[in-house]
């Protein structure tokens, strides 16, 4: 197939890219300004400026781009940022694959389980209600952003993805150096789960997409999500380091502000039902061994 991804320079893109590249795929890199190397197209989402003819051709485009949430403290500034540059860039590329010659076959956009807000206890998978707060309104306009693309008949995928954990980047990424130093534990009661993918599993699902016929949301989660509590004393396993020092909810909100309720504290137990259901089968299903994949141990 031939390929167009953006975000392709993030934590999941890159994986992503090479993946694809690996097994066979043509893919090309949907780059923000001008292009600085092969099989690069240039865009300006902010400015709303994509050239339709750069984009006729392909057989799917997947779309990973948006402004990194926990880049920084919530501010109005920022949430407007972390909205914006979702939106706009879905919505222009959405618009655009409609109004192609040779449109793809499909369109894979990602979004992520915040759609589904703080929800306690309650198994949650794609047949769900949104949530409330920020992220889960913000993931609802995302995927409703995609709509031009469903007008249009292309296949539209909305990626709904976990914690990702993967070498070189992402939440583990920002954890390991405190926990190593035996300074890890719970985050708040713990109570709250944490559904989370490996980067292995995040790749493999997004190919099995392009692959499949599945279409809307479909959850990049692996198929038991762990509390925080659990969570915290798998990785302090695999790092052989004792979790015994909190960080109590007050004091995540104090250093986070907004952003520790939505990312630290928030409770979403996610279910991938749809990968389940089309024979999805994950290389790491269990968070251990997830951990011990990327950390050794």
């Amino acid at each position: 197939m031939k390929i167009l991804i953006s975000g392709s320079r993030g934590f999941v893109g890159n994986a992503l890219v090479d993946h694809l590249t690996g097994v066979g795929h043509d893919v090309w890199r949907l780059v923000r300004g001008s292009t600085g190397g092969p099989k690069q197209i240039g865009w300006e989402p902010d400015k709303g400026l994509l050239n339709t003819a750069d984009c006729e051709g392909f057989d799917a485009v997947i779309h990973l781009g948006g402004e990194n949430i926990a880049a920084g403290r919530w501010t109005k500034k920022r949430k407007r940022l972390i909205r914006s540059s979702r939106l706009s860039s879905t919505r222009l590329l959405a618009m655009t694959l409609s109004q192609l010659k040779l449109r793809p076959k499909v369109f894979i956009c990602a979004s992520a389980v915040g759609f589904y807000g703080n929800r306690g206890d309650e198994e949650l998978d794609e047949s769900s209600a949104p949530g409330s707060g920020f992220m889960a309104v913000v993931g609802q306009e995302w995927e409703q952003a995609c709509e031009p693309a469903v007008t249009a008949g292309i296949r539209v995928v909305n990626a709904r993805l976990g914690i990702v954990i993967g070498r070189g980047g992402g939440a583990l990424q920002k954890m390991l150096l405190p926990f190593r130093c035996g300074l890890g534990g719970k985050v708040g009661n713990g109570r709250q789960y944490w559904s989370w993918i490996s980067l292995t599993d995040a790749v493999r699902a997004m190919e099995f997409c392009l692959e499949n016929e599945v279409s809307g949301a479909v959850n990049l989660t692996a198929p038991n999500a762990p509390t925080n509590r659990e969570f915290t004393k798998a990785l302090g396993k695999v790092l052989r380091r004792p979790t015994i020092i909190p960080l109590p909810g007050f004091a995540a909100r104090i250093i986070m502000g907004e952003m520790a309720d939505a990312a630290l504290l928030a409770s979403a137990r996610v279910k991938p039902m749809v990968l389940e259901r089309e024979g999805f089968v994950f290389e790491n299903a269990d968070l251990e061994s997830a951990f011990r994949s990327v950390v050794g141990g």
